[in-house]
């Protein structure tokens, strides 16, 4: 994967929080089941932990991140600060900004509905959600309620130093995926999910795996087509994406299947307690996404998976 040095990098999609202390976390910024970086019940990478903190914002009311400051985050992204890609912040805004260009477009023509352009909120250790409060155990997470996706960029680290998913590919993957949240959200998947689990409450763990996926899915089809976008100023934002690269997100979707971190926090695997699918599963769906490069062929919910 090489990223443009010439495509400018458009900050407005992030708000850095990074600096406005969040607070009222659940814990101290590292939780999460023995040290891994998950919510019971929730999940490392997806909108099935806001089923726990929807609850908590419920009777909290919305208690939103903050304005933040992007002073710094706008000079480090700067053209004129020739070493902006070496910076992981620079770097994920301008993924982000190529998952957006690219759903902006292929939304309507896939599924006949608009694309609403979301922040994604830089964070350090703890923030305030319109779902709730979240420390950086839980990983990054989208927020469906007020529609941004969050993440401590520390978690590449753990990525990478725990689960052995080392591959610079992996970042945008994660990104991409908690876009595929957004864009469920936008389409009214998650409703629907949500609504199903109320009405059969033992099998919102399977309905869980099938919405998580659909988003592994519509993150592999942004990966077919990255190439294919372009920055505000009109430049290719990636120059080459490779196999290799690819095979860095299946080896990040696989390190965090649910029998992967099962296994990882000493327990037996269970079925039962699956919320995002197996490594396995991870892997072909994503997979299905790039080989099709198609939104349509990432119905999860229809079959077997």
């Amino acid at each position: 994967m090489t990223l443009n040095e010439n495509a400018d990098i458009d900050t407005s999609q992030v708000t850095d929080a990074r600096g406005s202390g969040g607070g009222g976390a659940f814990g101290g910024g590292g939780g999460g089941m023995g040290g891994i970086p998950i919510p019971v019940g929730g999940g490392l990478l997806g909108t099935l932990l806001v089923l726990g903190l929807v609850v908590a914002g419920m009777f909290l009311g919305p208690k939103l991140y903050g304005d933040g400051d992007n002073g710094a985050l706008n000079e480090t992204c700067s053209t004129a600060n020739p070493d902006r890609l070496q910076h992981a912040e620079c770097r994920n805004a301008l993924y982000i900004n190529s998952i957006q260009a690219y759903w902006l477009k292929a939304t309507p023509e896939t599924f006949g509905q608009p694309y609403q352009a979301t922040d994604t909120v830089f964070f350090a250790q703890a923030v305030n959600t319109g779902c709730g409060a979240a420390d950086s155990g839980v990983g990054p997470f989208y927020c469906p309620l007020d529609k941004l996706v969050y993440i401590d960029l520390t978690f590449y680290d753990e990525l990478a130093n725990r689960f052995g998913a080392k591959g610079q590919f992996a970042q945008p993957y994660v990104l991409a995926h908690e876009y595929g949240h957004h864009l469920q959200n936008l389409l009214g998947t998650s409703d629907q999910v949500r609504r199903q689990q109320e009405r059969d409450p033992d099998n919102a763990n399977a309905l869980s795996v099938r919405l998580e996926l659909q988003a592994d899915c519509l993150a592999g089809v942004w990966s077919k087509h990255a190439t294919e976008t372009t920055a505000a100023n009109g430049q290719p934002i990636f120059k080459s994406l490779t196999q290799e690269d690819v095979n860095q997100a299946l080896e990040a979707a696989a390190a965090i299947g649910d029998d992967v971190i099962q296994r990882k926090s000493g327990r037996p695997v269970d079925e039962t307690q699956f919320t995002h699918g197996t490594a396995a599963q991870r892997r072909q769906w994503f997979n299905n996404g790039y080989s099709t490069g198609d939104g349509k062929r990432c119905d999860t919910f229809s079959g077997a998976i």
